[in-house]
């Protein structure tokens, strides 16, 4: 399955499936082992396997040439990761409150997304050279489109900015981002509510349904859920 056939199925379903499976191989592989441990290492795999088929052709191409190392390689992000949970759990970290989010106005979510760290709750980002590079996007184009709000940019320290990757198809951006932009006004609080389950899409995610060309749908919604 490549990125394209994910993106149709939604990355988080993609990630979602594989872990089922995953899961399914681990319980049958070890019938002893920690259930939840069986759910973490499912959503591990789901979550790599939902991001590689989102990477360009050319990084897919870099991880093809070094397949003969990626079991090493696999171990020691593992053990990253362990030590990174470790470390938060020393630190008493949490992840970020978006159920408390999701609960809040829209005006006192964005203030709350201001103090958040991006890569905490927009998944994966990007600035102007990895678009370049990788999706061939040009920079006078990306700050075009950033100009006229056809896509989002989110701020990270300064005058940078980075761009969610999910709001991108074939070099573009996806159909809909600018009206939900210009509807939401707040480009973290647009970013936010495109990738969490609407209540005024039944559940749905907006981010998804917009790669499925379901504009009108998503753009109501997005009037429903503006401020003001």
């Amino acid at each position: 399955m490549n990125r394209f056939q994910t993106a149709s199925l939604g990355q988080d379903d993609f990630a979602e499936m594989v872990a089922e499976d995953v899961e399914r191989a681990l319980a049958h592989y070890d019938e002893a082992i920690n259930q939840t441990t069986v759910v973490s290492v499912g959503k591990i795999a789901g979550s790599v396997a939902a991001a590689v088929t989102l990477l360009s052709p050319k990084h897919q191409r870099a991880i093809d040439a070094i397949h003969a190392d990626l079991p090493g390689l696999a171990s020691k992000f593992v053990r990253a990761l362990a030590a990174e949970a470790a470390r938060r759990s020393e630190a008493g970290a949490t992840n970020p409150p978006m159920a408390l989010l999701a609960d809040q106005t829209p005006s006192s979510q964005s203030d709350d997304l201001e103090s958040m760290l991006i890569e905490n709750w927009a998944g994966r980002v990007a600035g102007s050279t990895y678009l370049e590079e990788n999706l061939r996007i040009a920079r006078s184009t990306l700050h075009r489109w950033q100009r006229r709000g056809d896509v989002i940019a989110l701020r990270k320290g300064g005058r940078r900015h980075v761009f969610p990757l999910a709001q991108f198809v074939d070099g573009r951006p996806v159909a809909g981002i600018s009206d939900v932009l210009s509807l939401i006004g707040n480009p973290r609080l647009a970013w936010l509510w495109l990738t969490r389950p609407a209540a005024q899409l039944d559940g749905r995610i907006p981010i998804d349904l917009l790669r499925a060309d379901q504009v009108a749908e998503v753009t109501e919604a997005a009037r429903v859920f503006a401020p003001g």
